[in-house]
């Protein structure tokens, strides 16, 4: 056989110096797809902190009459700074912590002068401030911050006063109000397009360990299992995004009227989660049966790839495409029929025990498509005795 022609690679079309430009243009477009993406991701916060910041700043000099309110727009960063989902609930504390920092900066700074020692003395008397008031690390750090710039860029020089106190508090309020009223998140788009992580790899989850089992596969159903544990930093994730939904619907006016759908879709989620933690159950029962060399019953098999439909079901469900929740609900139902089937091929602990986690999955998967617990229950017992 003769050698490649010089300068191209075995086994490319391509010279290599030709071979390298083309995974490189790739990387590079690559590369080009993902910033575009990550600023697309970003343009409602760079917008709210580009708007928040300037109006607080507006507010404090020509509402409230104060020559250099530093402060305000600081504030209004800060607090834009925390996760969208958890300003509702800490953003007033951050900016009572940045005020409280403040004030006793000022205070400090007026008695005992500026230095090295002093700063610590502000810094630590700061934090101690406002845990005593009940808040927590993260707003203590941000007294901490506010009073280091007290004490070192601008210190009083007119005496005592609370309007540095009132900057803070009111560009924490703009902040609030900024985000609220300028491109609020939709809620309902919000949590549907943040399931949808979780709901793919839980259904490539419970294709995995019926692959796993009906191949005896002991390095797959490990795989699974591993991938059903990592499944925890998606719940994370959604976790936050119910919570920004729910402060987006509650906060802001034109989300307001989707507030029940968030309520309900929230209940769903956290149906989901249950969903979930069942089937890392499952994937850990599937190791062990494999472990032991016990056998799997075909219809178990069959009813584990029917809960992966339904799961499939539910997100094609909630991006409003094709099979509709009914579909959803229908395979859920038919993965406990399978596993009721399947008791009448086996004895052993190993099979029975995926039985049983399968029946808890559909009841979960039922719930996140709206049933309450006892209806759930109640589908998956007909279907278990034969209706």
């Amino acid at each position: 056989m003769s050698p490649p022609p010089e300068g191209r690679r075995p086994g490319s079309a391509l010279p290599a110096g030709e071979e390298l430009r083309r995974r490189a243009r790739e990387r590079s477009r690559a590369s080009v797809r993902g910033g575009r993406e990550r600023l697309v991701a970003s343009a409602r916060p760079i917008v709210h902190t580009a708007v928040a910041a300037p109006v607080a700043w507006l507010v404090a000099t020509e509402l409230l009459g104060h020559e250099q309110p530093f402060f305000a727009p600081i504030s209004a960063v800060v607090t834009l700074g925390l996760t969208i989902g958890q300003r509702g609930r800490r953003a007033v504390e951050i900016a009572f912590g940045v005020a409280l920092g403040i004030a006793i900066a000022d205070a400090l700074v007026l008695a005992v002068g500026t230095g090295t020692l002093q700063i610590a003395l502000v810094v630590a008397l700061a934090m101690i401030a406002v845990r005593l008031v009940g808040g927590g690390p993260f707003v203590a750090s941000q007294a901490a911050v506010s009073a280091v710039l007290v004490a070192t860029l601008q210190p009083p020089t007119d005496g005592f006063t609370f309007d540095r106190f009132g900057d803070a508090l009111a560009g924490g309020g703009i902040a609030l109000a900024v985000a609220a009223l300028v491109l609020p998140v939709d809620p309902v788009e919000l949590i549907r397009r943040m399931s949808q992580p979780v709901l793919l790899e839980l259904a490539a989850v419970l294709d995995d360990v019926a692959a796993a089992l009906e191949s005896r596969d002991s390095e797959l159903a490990e795989r699974a299992l591993v991938r059903a544990h990592d499944s925890d930093a998606l719940l994370a994730e959604l976790d936050e995004g119910v919570a920004a939904a729910r402060e987006s619907a509650r906060m802001s006016v034109s989300r307001r009227h989707s507030r029940s759908l968030v309520t309900a879709y929230a209940e769903s989620m956290r149906n989901l989660d249950l969903a979930v933690g069942n089937v890392r159950v499952v994937a850990r029962g599937a190791l062990r049966a494999i472990s032991l060399d016990d056998r799997t019953p075909a219809d178990l098999l069959v009813a584990l790839h029917q809960l992966a439909e339904a799961v499939r079901g539910i997100g094609s469900a909630l991006e409003g495409a094709e099979p509709t929740s009914s579909d959803a609900g229908e395979a859920a139902r038919r993965a406990a029929a399978s596993a009721n089937a399947a008791l009448e091929e086996t004895g052993n602990m190993s099979a029975l025990h995926l039985i049983g986690q399968v029946r808890s999955t559909a009841v979960d998967l039922l719930r996140v498509l709206g049933a309450d617990r006892a209806s759930a229950i109640e589908d998956v017992r007909s279907v278990e005795d034969g209706g």
